[in-house]
């Protein structure tokens, strides 16, 4: 959410914001709306402080006949006060629907295009293998090596379910000790989240309205949440955090889940994409300085880099054009995995910064040096999911005798170098 002052006097900017980001919103409506937000507000309050002049002559009336006068006209006053409160409140709730709806101003850096079609590659690491023997994907690799079973998967939890097994188990949990020990050593605290959260705290880090239909709703009116940084930023939420404590480094771990609703036609197959999964997310709050935001972005990003590096798999980072922006970013880069049967690169890790777009709707603040108060700015990444990356891993480090070496940097954790038929 934007500061309703900084969109009356940007609002050229607001509505270059939706163009770039495709986004369906009319700047002027809001405008409107919120002028008459305030006109309305302007005479419920001078109507409420008119009732509080009546009420005291009525009070202080020694004329039974006088008051009784009054009090009829009072009743009068009350009804038509009552009937601006009922419009009142109506218009805020357009007001406030219309202010969930503002779209954050995207980074100059940020490319025109529609769809992530128009996303920029910006670098690209490692050798991509050659195999002198004909390689298999992950499916096949990891069922014949009893790592996974989608079939039993199917059947117990409907499409996209998956069990993890044996040396399947072994490699994530490896992945994820790994990973806990790499990145808390850059500093980050680890906390393990809830998944189950209240619809405040989406609507706070901007994935609710928009992307509702991708959400899994308990009948309680909650939800099941995609990313451990949706509760790791309600954390914070309605506190006003000590300057000296900023920045805030979280390593926040969960389960998360998704619908991939609209997306039954592609990437349908093992353990792309998968309704269940678990998730390494880095989260930062910082202050409120673009430049502080712009360093802790590309620091979030190079962290994901070095874990994928010393794990040795292929990848390369992508800017996200303006169509394939959230509604709150001012900036994503993509990371992705090569995986040799797709012969392409596949998602791994997304890094954004918001500026205080997210914090400003959980009402998350610091006091500045000079006292003023302020927004905190917050970003995100992804460390890393399973078992999206077991994919890759598998993939890229097949043996010609269909076995799987393991990454020396994983070998500690994992027990063992290799993977084999036993």
């Amino acid at each position: 959410m934007l500061d309703i002052k900084f969109i009356r006097e940007n609002k050229d900017l607001i509505a270059l914001a939706a163009k770039k980001k495709f986004v369906a919103f009319d700047v002027e409506e809001l405008l409107a709306t919120d002028d008459l937000r305030k006109m309305k507000l302007q005479s419920v309050e001078k109507k409420r402080t008119e009732q509080n002049v009546v009420s005291d002559k009525v009070a202080s009336a020694k004329d039974p006949a006088e008051r009784d006068a009054m009090i009829f006209e009072m009743r009068k006053f009350k009804a038509d006060m009552n009937k601006e409160e009922t419009e009142l409140e109506e218009i805020m709730k357009k007001w406030r629907s219309l202010m969930l709806l503002v779209p954050n101003i995207p980074d100059m850096t940020v490319p025109d295009g529609e769809s992530d079609a128009g996303n920029m590659e910006v670098k690209k690491w490692g050798s991509l293998p050659e195999f002198d023997f004909t390689p298999k994907n992950h499916i096949e690799l990891m069922e014949n090596l009893g790592m996974v079973d989608l079939v039993r998967g199917a059947k117990v939890a409907g499409f996209r379910g998956y069990f993890l097994k044996d040396a399947g188990v072994k490699l994530s949990f490896a992945i994820w000790n790994y990973a806990l020990d790499f990145f808390s050593k850059k500093g980050f605290s680890p906390m393990i989240v809830p998944s189950l959260v209240r619809r405040e705290n989406l609507l706070g880090t901007g994935f609710l309205p928009q992307g509702e239909e991708d959400l899994y709703k308990t009948q309680d009116g909650d939800f099941l949440a995609g990313t451990g940084e949706v509760a790791t930023m309600g954390y914070h939420s309605d506190e006003i955090l000590p300057m000296e404590d900023l920045p805030k480094k979280f390593l926040a771990f969960s389960p998360c889940f998704r619908r991939e609703a609209g997306s039954h036609s592609k990437d349908v197959k093992g353990l792309i994409r998968v309704h269940e999964f678990y998730k390494f997310e880095q989260v930062i709050l910082c202050e409120a300085s673009h430049e502080t935001s712009v360093r802790f972005h590309e620091e979030l990003t190079r962290n994901t880099e070095e874990f994928i590096e010393s794990l040795g798999i292929p990848y390369h980072r992508v800017i996200n054009c303006g169509g394939d922006l959230g509604l709150g970013q001012v900036k994503k880069y993509d990371l992705e995995l090569w995986v040799p049967l797709e012969k392409k690169y596949r998602e791994i890790a997304s890094a954004s910064y918001f500026h205080d777009f997210q914090t400003r709707r959980l009402n998350i603040r610091y006091k500045d040096t000079d006292g003023k108060m302020k927004f905190a700015h917050s970003l995100n990444n992804t460390a890393i999911p399973t078992p999206r990356i077991l994919v890759s891993l598998v993939e890229n480090f097949q043996q010609g005798d269909g076995s799987i070496a393991i990454p020396e940097v994983l070998q500690p954790y994992f027990g063992s170098d290799t993977i084999s038929k036993k």
